[in-house]
């Protein structure tokens, strides 16, 4: 594996290092957290954000509720980390990821000799096993690129996302490495995840990448300059309908509309098997003031805006979806279920 040049968190061993991504570009800055409640903030303010990412910050901060009530010695301890759980799991309703490792963490909880050097063990396995992952899928996907000529992503999917490397980015590195070729970004409204993170993190790695807008993926789709959009996922359903960062939908149906591929990157994790198809996938909607100039936030105003974070991209429009344990074309619940 190569060295992880961009890391989103920074486990210490007894606090939590969270790079604080809203003030990506311009600054690259650190905070520092030793307590449940804080990495839920952390969170919920997406200073950390990407579904593996917050799966692995929501570990952590179940060590260090570990960590705060195990040496008073009470025995109700369990039950005071427990509830830290539930604060985690509120902090953000979309990436099943996040579920999924507190689930593991609880089911370390639970045991009988259960202790933080048992939690803490499991948490880092979880961080582990997802770089892992994303180098695998990295090799899968970028051995269907093959003869590419250009790429277009969408949010950002890269270390900043995840453990570290990367899901539909760590695909991009994996191509650009085997051949380099034109990597387009959209810019991701509203909080330009792809001119902040995505640019930011490429260049890191001394990748060139060219940012469009949102709203000129169509034209660029019409130019034949790329032939694959890839993205990441936050929650996938057992039929294959994706859900992931808002404008998302919107490229599947441009890219059937010009012949474009649509592959869909993300671990297993991601996959929700209790839910039969994308209609079941709950979609978070964030404040209004993200949108709306300042203007337009006084009381009384006619203005008001309608911000939803994700949206959900039938498995008919996906070419692939590329997981550490296989690649399934043209998904279906067929397919899925044979990497269950």
């Amino acid at each position: 594996m190569n060295k992880l040049t961009v890391q989103a968190l920074q486990w210490t061993g007894n606090t939590l290092k969270v790079l604080d991504q809203r003030q990506l570009p311009d600054t690259c800055r650190y905070d520092e957290y030793s307590d449940a409640a804080g990495v839920a903030e952390a969170i919920a303010t997406m200073r950390v954000r990407g579904a593996p990412a917050i799966g692995i910050a929501a570990a952590y901060g179940v060590v260090l509720s570990a960590y705060r009530y195990y040496p008073a010695g009470e025995d109700g301890w369990r039950q005071c980390v427990a509830a830290d759980i539930e604060v985690l799991a509120k902090s953000r309703p979309t990436a099943v990821n996040l579920f999924s490792a507190l689930d593991q963490m609880k089911a370390v909880l639970d045991q009988p000799n259960a202790d933080p050097a048992a939690l803490s063990a499991c948490a880092e396995k979880i961080h582990a096993d997802d770089i892992a992952a994303n180098y695998k899928m990295g090799e899968l996907g970028a051995d269907l690129l093959a003869g590419a000529k250009g790429l277009l992503t969408h949010c950002n999917t890269g270390a900043l996302a995840t453990g570290g490397y990367g899901t539909a980015l760590g695909v991009i590195r994996s191509a650009y490495k085997r051949q380099p070729l034109p990597i387009y970004a959209d810019e991701t409204r509203p909080w330009l995840q792809g001119a902040r993170l995505t640019v930011w993190e490429l260049a890191q790695d001394g990748i060139p990448a060219t940012l469009i807008a949102d709203s000129a993926a169509a034209w660029l789709m019409k130019s034949g300059r790329i032939d694959w959009v890839i993205v990441g996922a936050d929650r996938i359903a057992v039929n294959g309908d994706s859900a992931n960062k808002i404008g998302t939908y919107s490229l599947a149906v441009l890219a059937r509309q010009h012949g474009v591929k649509f592959m869909v990157v993300a671990p297993t994790t991601t996959i929700d098997w209790a839910i039969d198809n994308g209609d079941e996938i709950a979609i978070e909607q964030r404040h209004q003031n993200e949108l709306l100039p300042a203007c337009y936030l006084s009381e009384g105003s006619l203005v008001s805006a309608w911000n939803p974070v994700f949206d959900v991209t039938p498995a008919a429009l996906i070419s692939a979806i590329v997981t550490e344990r296989g690649v399934i074309l043209n998904p279906s619940e067929q397919g899925m279920r044979q990497i269950q």
